[in-house]
């Protein structure tokens, strides 16, 4: 589309910030992607104090990272969560924040909490309380264009630094802490496999059923790869445990489900690190494995990839690859049914992702 944002718009007479609270994305994918801002502000800023503020859960995705100088762990639910959360924030006295969530709540919460300035977007009718408001780039409908969320957050980050940080796009960061590396072996023993077993991860779920691949299907691929020899792991979250179960019947081959065996988000760090591919969903999992440099293969659908283009070693199947550079997948959802992906594709693209 030829669009992108901005990564300096520099306010003259506004010093860099001594102070700085970075507002971290709600969801863990985001999270991940946000990391090459936050690796900018810290090596930009070496001498400043840097605390997150985070949703729980994600303090431990980025246990570890040497980005931060505090994580601020609060969820601003309810009429009085944005209160309670600056209540939090407050004593630190931070004269800056960067809002890397779209949500008028989150702006409030930094108001409240008397952050004199406010970089953030101008989203969600919160314009008026922030002191930097950016505007994301529109397509000629006055819709948003899909910028990937790397290159967004990491305007941001410019805009408070007033320089163009773009020479960080090019690695997304996690850490693996040696607790939750013993937590994974923990559940590996459990499921009667070495560390050292080849091992390949599986990740059929999403918050959005339309985001799913078949079940059937990814039990024919996990099938298939461990017929090549790989134990194969199938990943989910609590709620998806009923779907992992019913691919590893599919398979009809032992898989191991790590939403029976306690599985964390450290413990998915370490065993996402150690594996030798990944298949997914656009989902969360699908950025720790690009962190770590782990190959994986992503099917999209109906979502449009440009939203998340990220550095990894991916290949990327989406479900509609005629469709017009000018259109977004997202509003042509029947069109970019995910379904659409076959799977002798999907078992193309894993064999040559292991053999690369």
């Amino acid at each position: 589309m030829g669009m992108s944002v901005r990564y300096s718009d520099a306010m003259p007479g506004v010093s860099k910030p001594l102070r700085l609270l970075v507002v971290c994305p709600s969801w863990l994918g985001d999270c991940v992607m946000a990391t090459p801002a936050c690796r900018a502000l810290r090596e930009e800023l070496p001498g400043a104090f840097i605390g997150a503020l985070v949703r729980p859960g994600m303090e431990e995705l980025f246990a570890g990272l040497p980005f931060f100088d505090e994580l601020h762990v609060a969820r601003s639910s309810g009429v009085m969560g944005p209160k309670f959360v600056a209540a939090k924030v407050r004593p630190r006295r931070y004269d800056t924040t960067l809002l890397l969530t779209n949500s008028f709540s989150s702006a409030l919460t930094v108001r409240i909490a008397g952050i004199p300035r406010r970089v953030g977007y101008d989203r969600d009718a919160r314009g008026l309380l922030l002191t930097d408001r950016l505007k994301a780039p529109l397509r000629a409908n006055g819709k948003f264009a899909p910028i990937p969320a790397v290159e967004y957050y990491l305007a941001a980050a410019g805009r408070v630094l007033g320089s163009d940080v773009s020479k960080y796009a090019n690695r997304l960061s996690l850490f693996v802490t040696p607790g939750e590396e013993n937590a994974a072996d923990a559940i590996l023993a459990k499921a009667g496999i070495s560390p050292q077993t080849p091992r390949v991860i599986l990740n059929p779920g999403g918050n959005n059923e339309a985001k799913r691949w078949p079940g059937q299907r990814f039990g024919a691929l996990a099938r298939h790869l461990s017929g090549k020899g790989f134990a194969v792991l199938i990943n989910g979250s609590p709620g998806e445990a009923d779907l992992v179960d019913q691919i590893a019947a599919e398979a009809g081959v032992p898989c191991i489900c790590l939403p029976r065996l306690g599985i964390t988000i450290g413990a998915l760090k370490a065993l996402v690190r150690g594996s030798r591919l990944m298949v997914t969903n656009d989902t969360g999992p699908r950025h720790i494995a690009a962190a770590f440099g782990v190959p994986l293969v992503t099917l999209f659908g109906p979502t449009d990839p440009r939203w998340t283009t990220i550095p990894a070693r991916e290949t990327v199947l989406f479900s509609n690859p005629d469709l017009p550079p000018e259109e977004v997948a997202d509003e042509h959802a029947a069109e970019c049914r995910i379904e659409r992906i076959g799977l002798e594709a999907v078992i193309r693209a894993a064999e040559e992702a292991l053999a690369g």
